[in-house]
């Protein structure tokens, strides 16, 4: 058994390798020339390159299931048309010892997977966002910026602040900041605007280049007219506001969804629920992120019933297409699944879960008949 572990790890093992590799070098390209459109004298070629290669990992991590599928697809297939699978069959190799020995194969996959996913694509993810902030100006956040939100209990009760940062730098810097402030009975009662500011490891705002705005008369009764309230204007060279949004929330929020790992996922998810904000988009990519790595498996079962199909002329290349076909078809289903389940607002970890086990029924179903009928 050793023996037929060997020859099905290692050929599996360098198809999937193969199959990455060749993915892998054609995002890259597409990276690549997308990224020098915007070249100039502040963003060079190499350092459109360099982006290019720190994508790199987050599109190995999106592309591991099709790459898995499809590389173990060629290799039964090979072994197939070869005999070789057939002659395996009769040495011993049942239906359900094939499937535990490519289950430890896709449980390994998975595990690798789930570790570039977490670890080293959002690594990589934030040092593509710190090169494009450091040659571009800043990183984007869109037109409307980064809004956050918080909570801090002051001597005039509690106050419920939204902060808003149109951009943020290389090194750190939050730039164009905005934080509004309003009283328990949601009235508007402090405007600071601020040029950049930041974040301190005690959640401790420094802020520069302040315009602080204070309506005292506006915590005060409801019936007060508008010409007795006082509006009291600053400008301040530097401001400490203290906050509870630490440096890490902070960056969850600046940062691309990408560059989170799980850990950061559900932390800010906390975060957003305490602070009775929507966090769906966040808990479905918490999902999404936990649940994608066993998909690894689901494409190992769903490539086993290839090596039953006994087609010798082209029947490399066609199960190939086939493979190829199925890969495309997991990951359309996976994003419209994604999009769909925001717009309907369903249980995230339900539309997360849902593709994939759509295919294993699939696999299951598919292996079952070609073991019983061929």
């Amino acid at each position: 058994m050793k023996t037929v572990r060997r020859l099905l790890y290692v050929d599996v093992v360098s198809a999937v390798v193969f199959v990455a590799i060749a993915f892998l070098s054609l995002f890259f390209f597409i990276d690549f020339v997308d990224e020098l459109g915007d070249v100039n004298k502040d963003y060079s070629a190499m350092q459109a390159a360099l982006y290019s290669l720190l994508e790199l990992p987050g599109h190995l991590y999106e592309l591991a299931p099709i790459a898995v599928l499809i590389g173990t697809i060629y290799a039964l297939s090979r072994l197939a048309q070869s005999s070789e699978f057939t002659i395996l069959r009769t040495g011993g190799l049942g239906p359900g010892r094939a499937l535990s020995l490519l289950m430890g194969l896709g449980i390994a996959f998975g595990v690798l997977t789930f570790l570039v996913g977490d670890y080293l694509a959002p690594l990589s993810e934030r040092a593509a966002a710190e090169l494009h902030a450091r040659v571009k100006g800043g990183l984007s956040l869109g037109r409307a910026g980064a809004w956050m939100k918080d909570r801090v209990n002051t001597p005039d009760g509690e106050r419920t602040y939204s902060i808003n940062v149109a951009t943020a730098a290389a090194n750190g810097e939050l730039l164009y900041v905005r934080i509004y402030a309003f009283d328990a009975e949601g009235r508007l009662v402090q405007r600071i605007a601020a040029d950049s500011g930041r974040v301190g490891a005690d959640a401790t705002w420094t802020l520069n280049k302040v315009v602080l705005t204070d309506w005292s008369g506006a915590s005060g009764a409801a019936s007060a007219d508008t010409g007795s309230l006082k509006v009291d204007v600053k400008n301040l060279d530097t401001y400490r506001w203290q906050s509870t949004l630490a440096a890490n929330v902070v960056a969850s929020a600046v940062l691309p969804v990408n560059s989170m790992s799980t850990f950061e996922l559900f932390r800010y998810i906390a975060h957003l629920s305490d602070n009775e904000q929507t966090a769906q988009r966040y808990e479905l990519r918490f999902w999404k992120r936990a649940l994608y790595p066993l998909a690894c498996l689901v494409m190992v079962g769903l490539a086993l019933p290839f090596a039953y199909l006994h087609a010798r002329a082209g029947g490399v290349s066609l199960k190939v297409f086939g493979g190829i076909m199925l890969g495309i078809s997991f990951v359309l289903m996976n994003n419209v699944a994604a999009h769909i389940g925001l717009l309907k607002n369903w249980t995230p970890w339900i539309v997360a879960a849902t593709p994939s086990l759509i295919y294993l029924l699939l696999s299951l179903a598919a292996f079952s008949w070609l073991v019983r009928y061929r």
